[in-house]
This record gives structure tokens, C-alpha cells and sequence, in this order.
């Protein structure tokens, strides 16, 4: 059985979104199409071979709009001939770019690209104002709950302390620091402005001076909202709790982020006739939809699945890429999955490194690929979930 080829992954290091981030002045379509420039560069790619680019962008407002994916392909001056599409599956949008531009190498016989792109210092997540977040009587409806007040619903349905979500929180700022103290990896591409000057060359998000004790100051981020709209009392009936327990605040919740990335995949045949190489192969993916309330428990099945169709068990896997999307998700992942702390997330996830949401997906394939040959390794997972009860899985195997 033959299998999509990645040729390269590349990402942009990842700035903080807001007003403070270092890539604030940068525009969304500039930033993207700098990591698609040195995406074309590094593989030395003829661009027209391309027969298509999908970009997960989940707030497409504003700078964002009107098709970025093909409009940064042509400000990274890619031949016309070159298609783009933008695509929205909240948070696993990165990711799930990737596996369409998997199947389109796969079945034109062709090269692809898949990526993304968000700066949320400059789209603010929700500012396109769709009904998930602004409209209130379609959220009552359908029981849908802000992704924050979902994780503490889940928190208290597993026994998850404050406690265990600030020690995994702390971990993964560890962890990241220690990896940004490494070095510049293979995959991240520098933001430049216009003179060519480096405008962040590694990422701004890790905070090397988290401690528990700072954790523990924090103050829960979803119980005022939650009581306020009496969400608590409907979630205690939904899913049968005598309370919410509200372990989740901002130093164990993902970091807002701006950032960009895009992967090159090929078909074998494509491969061949362009004289490139690949880093790895896709084995699987699965996209499924979980539970729409508790919203982030998907990437769960999604992981099964993939694994599954793969042929491989979770204990044949060397490494888990699996976004933060909150602490107690990630002791969720690890419970249900019994994936040891160990191998996942090992140089930090997206609370310390920062959620970019379209472009985390297709970013964790190069971070996971880079991992991989560091450390001499074959066999990777990356998962995400997103609202809506959204996930995606991939799992890949280095060459």
C-alpha cells in the first residue's frame, strides 16, 4: 500500500497574540506567505507542480478574509497556476489541511501543500461573531458551552485536581523552555521584515519563570461566566454532577498565539518525477466528532481510529504531538489512552508554546518530525480537538 509523502514541514516561531507579540506589525497574508517562500526555497520546488493548498484559518474576518490561502501564495510569488482554499475546522484546522492535501497528492498523483495561518493579536478569536460564540439563543439550543467551562465539566467527571492540571502546566512550560534553549530546530523559519532583519527567530510564548506558586495565584478563569449564565446547574443535570469543579485558568489553558505554517506532501510517483525527498510518510488519519457539549474529548476516538487504520498499537508509538487545548484534556488523553507523560507533548504543548488555532495542526508535524530525528525515533502521533465536539489524528513514520 502506497502512502502520502511529507517532503518538508516549516513553521514560523510562534508570537505572542496581543498587542505585546513581536509579530503584531506583520500582516496574516505576509507571515504565511514568508513560510510558504521558504517552504518553495528549502526544497528547492518548482511551485507550479503544485495542484493544490489548503490553509486552516479559523477566524476568516479582517486580514484574515477573503481566501488567504490564495492570496498568500500569491504574495510568496508561487506560480498562478497554483490553487488555494481556506478551511475551517476550528482548532484541528492546521491538520486537517494537511490530510486534504494528502489525499489531493494522492489522488492526482501530484505534490501538495497543507497549513495554516492565525494572529490572534490581530484577529481576535471570535471576532468574525459566528453563532458558536454570539448567538446566545442557538448556543441554548444546542448545548453549547464556552470550550472552557467543557473542561472543567471534564475535569470533574475524571477527579482531576488544580492541582494535577498546574503540575502538567508547569511541566509543559518546563519542557518547552528547556526545548527553546536547544536551539533553532529544522523546521522553524524566522519572521523577517522587510529589510531582512529577523523579527522572531524562536518562540516569544514560554515563560521560564512559571512556578507552582504562581499557578496556584491564578484564579479560575470560567466559574464567574459559568455562574452567571447558570451553566454549572445545567451541566450538573446534563451529565449527572452534584458540582463543576473549576480547576482551569490561564496558566493551564493554552496561550494565545500568532503563527504560520505550511507542509509540502507528495504522492510516491510525484516524488519521484521531482527529484525530492521525504521526511516521512502519512500512515493514517481519521476526523471524527465526539460529544458537542464536553467539545475536546475527540481526539481520543480520533487517535483509536487512526492508530487502528495504521495497523499500530498505542504502545508501537515513540511520540505524541497532541495540542494543549487544556490541562485536564491532556490528563483525559493520557487516562483514556494510557499514554505515558513521557512521550507526549515532550518539548511542551500549547499552553506554554501558544495555540495559533488554524495553524497548530500542520505546525505540530514538523515539531513531531524534528523530534523524531533528534532522537533516532520511527512512529508519531498528532491529534487535535476543537468546539463542536471536532478532532483529527494523524499518525506518521519518519524515513
Amino acid at each position: 500500500m502506497s502512502h502520502a509523502l511529507i517532503v518538508e514541514a516549516l513553521r514560523s516561531p510562534r508570537g505572542r497574540g496581543n498587542d505585546k507579540g513581536a509579530l503584531r506589525n506583520i500582516k496574516p497574508v505576509d507571515l504565511l506567505a514568508q513560510q510558504l517562500q521558504a517552504l518553495a526555497h528549502q526544497t528547492a520546488l518548482q511551485t507550479a507542480l503544485v495542484s493544490d493548498t489548503f490553509i486552516g484559518c479559523v477566524t476568516q474576518t479582517a486580514d484574515q478574509g477573503a481566501n488567504i490561502a490564495k492570496l498568500a501564495l500569491i504574495k510568496a510569488g508561487w506560480d498562478d497556476c497554483v490553487p488555494g482554499l481556506s478551511i475551517n475546522r476550528y482548532c484541528a484546522s492546521g491538520l486537517s489541511a494537511v490530510q486534504l492535501a494528502a489525499q489531493q497528492a494522492m489522488n492526482s498523483d501530484s505534490l501538495a501543500v497543507g497549513g495554516g495561518i492565525e494572529m490572534m493579536s490581530r484577529v481576535p478569536m471570535a471576532s468574525d461573531k459566528g453563532p458558536l460564540t454570539h448567538d446566545f439563543e442557538f448556543q441554548q439550543q444546542t448545548d453549547l458551552i464556552p470550550i472552557g467551562i467543557a473542561a472543567d465539566v471534564i475535569a470533574t467527571q475524571e477527579g482531576f485536581s488544580r492541582q494535577q492540571c498546574d503540575d502538567y502546566a508547569l511541566a509543559s512550560q518546563q519542557r518547552a523552555v528547556a526545548a527553546r534553549d536547544r536551539g533553532i530546530a529544522r523546521s522553524m523559519h524566522a519572521v523577517k521584515d522587510d529589510a531582512g532583519l529577523d523579527v522572531l527567530a524562536q518562540d516569544e510564548t514560554p515563560r521560564a519563570n512559571t512556578s507552582l506558586e504562581s499557578l496556584a495565584a491564578l484564579q479560575p478563569a470560567f466559574a464567574g461566566m459559568a455562574e452567571k449564565y447558570g451553566i454549572d446547574k445545567l451541566m450538573c443535570k446534563r451529565y449527572g454532577l452534584t458540582h463543576i469543579d473549576h480547576v482551569q485558568h490561564a496558566g493551564n489553558s493554552p496561550t494565545m498565539a500568532d503563527g504560520a505554517s505550511a507542509v509540502l506532501v507528495a504522492s510516491p510517483g510525484a516524488l519521484a518525477r521531482s527529484g525530492l525527498k521525504a521526511r516521512a510518510k502519512i500512515l493514517a488519519t481519521a476526523t471524527v466528532s465526539a460529544d458537542r457539549t464536553l467539545a475536546l474529548t475527540g481526539a481520543v476516538q480520533a487517535t483509536q481510529q487512526a492508530l487502528a487504520r495504521a495497523n499500530l498499537k498505542i504502545e508501537d508509538v515513540d511520540l505524541f504531538e497532541v495540542n494543549e487545548s487544556f490541562a485536564s484534556l491532556m490528563l483525559h488523553y493520557m487516562k483514556h489512552l494510557k499514554v505515558p507523560h513521557q512521550k507526549l507533548n515532550v518539548n511542551g504543548g500549547a499552553i506554554a508554546l501558544g495555540h495559533a488555532m488554524g495553524s497548530t495542526g500542520s505546525a505540530l508535524i514538523g515539531i513531531a518530525l524534528d523530534e523524531l530525528e533528534r532522537t533516532n525515533k520511527r512512529f508519531a502521533v498528532i491529534a487535535l480537538c476543537g468546539a463542536a465536539g471536532l478532532a483529527v489524528a494523524m499518525v506518521i513514520e519518519r524515513i
